[in-house]
């Protein structure tokens, strides 16, 4: 809890409007947002030029100056975006772009992070996934992604028990004349996993042709219902939840536009005339109290009505 009288909380507390307005403006600046993108590919630049190993060993020097120089550039844009949120921190916590730039970037800082080249690269690479905050057709993509991972697991659901039930027949029908693609479950399973995507189809279905003629029919429903059927339902269930995706988006995007909608973060002033109002409501409120309380210690007579 801060002490209202103390001074330092107090200027603190009063400061914390006028640094987040100043924050707010740096960060929503187009220069700002252009700089960080740029950052952002300069990171991705620098982790392929790491993989070839006679760059990485000529410029090592200047290869880790760079990366540090990106990281400190990286801290210095999260702690700019905590500082718009200072007179509401939790509205930063809310939006779960901040939550992912603030992990990428916090988690270089950790020792057992730093010590581990391999996951301080994957870190890295991580940061390259921050271009979908300045892209937007990117940032819907990413949001249709991630809602259509529920529908996603039922379709593999029912492709792994087709795939499953396909290959037991191929193994009772196919073992034997053509072990090299149906001698095992396995095999069956990666056979009718690449026949998935038609690759191969004409020679399998030839090579079925002479084992049995009844393989024409096995091929042809399985290429029906898994490349056809399956393959067009994961298609609608990505394309629908894109459409999602843009509606949410929109709506996002039409409340910020729409005035009224939420306080601005630099709001001293209507804060003051806020707390101002709420203590004459309870005044107001108090006052009812009280003249009740005496109308009922004190009930008002009534004057005889006189005869006429």
């Amino acid at each position: 809890m801060i002490d209202r009288h103390d001074r330092t909380a107090k200027a603190w507390w009063g400061s914390r409007p006028a640094l987040a307005q100043w924050a707010r403006t740096v960060t929503e600046a187009r220069w700002f947002a252009l700089t960080v993108f740029i950052l952002i590919l300069t990171n991705g630049a620098l982790l392929g030029v790491e993989t070839y190993s006679a760059l990485a060993e000529d410029w090592r020097y200047w290869l880790r100056l760079a990366e540090h120089l990106c990281l400190a550039a990286f801290t210095v844009e999260i702690l700019l975006r905590a500082c718009a949120h200072a007179d509401r921190p939790r509205e930063f916590f809310r939006d779960p772009w901040n939550l992912f730039d603030l992990a990428v970037v916090a988690s270089a800082f950790l020792p057992v992070v730093r010590e581990n080249s391999t996951v301080l690269r994957l870190l890295r690479l991580a940061r390259v996934l921050r271009t979908a905050r300045f892209l937007p057709q990117l940032r819907v993509f990413m949001v249709a992604v991630g809602r259509s991972l529920p529908g996603t697991f039922s379709f593999l659901v029912v492709g792994a028990l087709l795939l499953y039930v396909y290959a037991m027949v191929g193994w009772v029908f196919f073992a034997d004349a053509n072990p090299e693609h149906y001698g095992s479950l396995g095999r069956a399973v990666l056979t009718l996993f690449l026949l998935m995507t038609l690759d191969g189809l004409g020679d399998a279905v030839r090579a079925g042709l002479e084992i049995s003629r009844w393989s024409i029919v096995y091929y042809a429903s399985y290429v029906l219902l898994a490349s056809f059927v399956l393959v067009n339902v994961l298609i609608g269930v990505v394309i629908s939840s894109l459409d999602e995706a843009r509606e949410l988006e929109r709506e996002q995007g039409d409340e910020n536009r729409r005035p009224g909608t939420a306080l601005p973060a630099s709001a001293g002033p209507p804060a003051d005339a806020e707390r101002e109002l709420r203590a004459r409501i309870t005044a107001a409120r108090q006052a009812l109290d009280d003249l009740e309380a005496s109308l009922q210690r004190e009930p008002v007579q009534r004057e005889p009505v006189q005869q006429r």
